[in-house]
């Protein structure tokens, strides 16, 4: 199919822009659009490709999201389809791209990974969609991110599968129709606002992941120190659980890190005891709050009467970037009600007073005075 396309493009003198065969060999090698199969090699042992699940059975968490993609997956298969295209939205490290490797698998398809800045040139987006297999799943990471001369590209591919495409100059411009074959396009963001309207309309299914609960995650857990062969106990899970900020990413990254601190100074195995302590050195508390969040939190206690403050304010004051704090110290913060977001800026809840130490009555008469 690709060679044909090759050759018609060649005649109408496109080869410039999307039949380079370095540009394909780029393509096809990884260096810049890699491609990864829903089932890892054998030979890879990289840390998260390890502890990946490969079907929802192994896929712990999002409850809903999978009884939903269940029967949505298994009515395509019955109806010999593809599916529709998928948009999952939410915070960093919630198991979008696992979701779609899952989904590849029970699908019984390929799956090409890429992200959205990696799409910088029309010849990228264009190379990467010929290039495409009846059925496969095309992942696009950030996809809130594609400039957009990329994004208009994807419109008839998404709808149609076709890819409109000009050539000649001047008054012998004319229009082409290429067919392309059938495709699923996966889309995560952590954006979802930011998504053009046309573009996100696009999607037959939007799903946003939910934050995990402690007892999935206590699952997560057990589960990662399985496969890397680590000792673990109930309480020791449950212990590194309620400080990952219901995120699976944070847990599994804290996993390694305790087992570090339990084969350094105990026997290797993962209790409670040892969970807390480790998680004391690394200064996560039992929130799960880290430096900067306390940092921040305390800011607003001590300097501004609580809130509210502007998050530039905020930024500066603590020596950080405003961006870095509203995606990813503020979701969690909001999460978990210690931070409230307010017309007039950034307020902190009375629980945020109990959980750092601060009398809430006497500041509250203190604020009264004035």
């Amino acid at each position: 199919m690709i060679c044909l396309i090759k050759s018609y493009c060649a005649k109408i003198n496109l080869m410039s822009i999307i039949s380079d065969d370095n540009n394909f060999q780029k393509i096809e090698s990884g260096k810049k659009n890699p491609i990864i199969k829903p089932d890892f090699e054998e030979g890879d042992k990289t840390f998260e490709n390890n502890i990946r699940p490969k079907n929802f059975d192994t896929y712990i968490g999002q409850s809903a999201l999978k009884s939903t993609l269940k029967i949505t997956i298994e009515a395509a298969k019955k109806r010999a389809k593809i599916l529709d295209h998928l948009l999952f939205y939410g915070p960093p490290g919630l198991g979008k791209t696992t979701l779609a490797g899952v989904i590849a698998n029970e699908m019984n398809v390929s799956i090409k990974i890429t992200s959205a800045p990696a799409l910088e040139r029309p010849r990228d987006i264009i190379g990467i969609l010929m290039s495409l297999e009846e059925g496969q799943i095309l992942f696009i990471d950030e996809i809130h991110r594609l400039n957009k001369v990329a994004e208009e590209i994807l419109y008839p591919a998404m709808e149609d599968f076709y890819l409109d495409m000009t050539t000649g100059k001047s008054q012998t411009v004319k229009t082409l129709r290429i067919p392309l074959p059938k495709f699923t396009l996966i889309g995560a963001t952590t954006k979802a606002g930011e998504l053009s309207g046309p573009l996100r309309d696009r999607f037959g299914i939007i799903h946003r992941l939910q934050f995990y609960t402690e007892e999935e995650l206590s699952q997560v857990i057990k589960r990662t120190a399985n496969i890397l062969e680590i000792e673990i106990d109930n309480e020791g899970a449950c212990a590194i659980a309620k400080r990952s900020r219901g995120t699976p990413r944070i847990a599994n990254r804290l996993v390694k890190r305790v087992s570090d601190y339990a084969i350094v100074k105990y026997d290797g195995r993962i209790t409670k005891d040892v969970a807390d302590k480790s998680l004391d050195i690394l200064e996560i508390d039992e929130f799960g709050l880290d430096t900067t969040d306390r940092n921040l939190l305390k800011l607003i206690i001590e300097k501004y009467d609580g809130g509210p403050v502007g998050i530039e304010t905020i930024a500066a004051a603590i020596g950080e970037d405003s961006r870095t704090i509203e995606d990813v110290c503020e979701p969690y913060l909001l999460q978990c009600g210690l931070l409230q977001r307010t017309p007039r800026g950034r307020k902190v809840s009375p629980q945020t007073y109990k959980h750092l130490g601060y009398n809430v009555k006497n500041l509250t008469e203190q604020k009264s005075l004035f």
